[in-house]
């Protein structure tokens, strides 16, 4: 696990950026299994914001998570597996990039090894900010 220097005090959230290589023949696949776990964490899951990309030529995917703290990671481990499985079925992660401060146990929980046989690299935060809609207001199409 990379993990580049510099923090910053008070800032909690993750934003993970998950990195993924679609099975050749599974794009439709793919795509509707992404839709009903974006779905469930939308109504479920503890999420500031998810997006998901897809470049159909590379058959490469890329999902974007923000969590307000490592606490809320955890809960989307747990709340969302049978999802995540359904969408694995159509695709292998290629590498997680996470960027914030999450506290050791997810930190833990990331270390390379039989759970997680793909690189993962760690960056903490050192400034920024951001404007999500308070209103609940979906702006992409599904």
């Amino acid at each position: 696990m990379e993990t580049t220097t510099g923090t910053a005090a008070g800032a909690t959230t993750v934003l993970m950026h998950n990195t993924m290589k679609i099975t050749e023949g599974h794009l439709e696949g793919f795509r509707e299994a992404v839709r009903r776990a974006v779905d469930f964490a939308e109504e479920h899951g503890p999420q500031l914001m998810v997006e998901v990309f897809v470049d159909e030529s590379e058959l490469r995917a890329h999902s974007f998570q923000l969590y307000a703290d490592s606490e809320a990671v955890r809960t989307h481990w747990r709340l969302s597996d049978p999802y995540i499985a359904g969408v694995m079925e159509h695709c292998a992660v290629e590498r997680l990039d996470v960027y914030g401060a999450p506290d050791e146990e997810v930190r833990a929980a990331l270390a390379p090894g039989p759970a997680v046989p793909f690189p993962v690299s760690i960056t903490p935060f050192i400034t920024g900010f951001h404007r999500l809609a308070s209103d609940g207001a979906d702006r992409g199409a599904r």
